[in-house]
């Protein structure tokens, strides 16, 4: 390709991308949406988070894990128990991190 061909392919993905992300501020008053989909838009980063992380605990390499030592699958279950107890984040991400850790470091999972 050439320099130009390069400079226009960035300079028309990011009119794409201001003229898409735009879109919602251009009206003046505030666009009509039935209740049905302002109730599933409430539910659309979970089901977001939970597509991009359940492939990760439960695959490897693209295939289904088939063995209980992996060290991903007691990490997430130490987390979702601790943010069941304590409802907390940070407290989330520690345990299992330190579960993962512990596990790949210290049995080599």
């Amino acid at each position: 390709m050439s320099d130009w061909e390069i400079a226009l392919g960035i300079v028309g993905m990011g009119l794409i991308t201001v003229i898409t992300r735009g879109f919602f501020m251009i009206p003046k008053q505030e666009l009509p949406m039935p209740g049905w989909a302002k109730q599933g838009l409430r539910y659309a980063p979970l089901a977001a988070l939970a597509a991009v992380i359940a492939p990760e605990i439960v695959m490897s390499q693209g295939h289904l894990i088939d063995t209980w030592k992996d060290a991903r699958l007691y990490a997430v279950a130490v987390g979702t128990a601790y943010f069941f107890w304590k409802r907390g984040i940070l407290g989330t991400i520690i345990c299992g991190t330190v579960v993962m850790l512990s596990l790949r470091i210290g049995l080599g999972w």
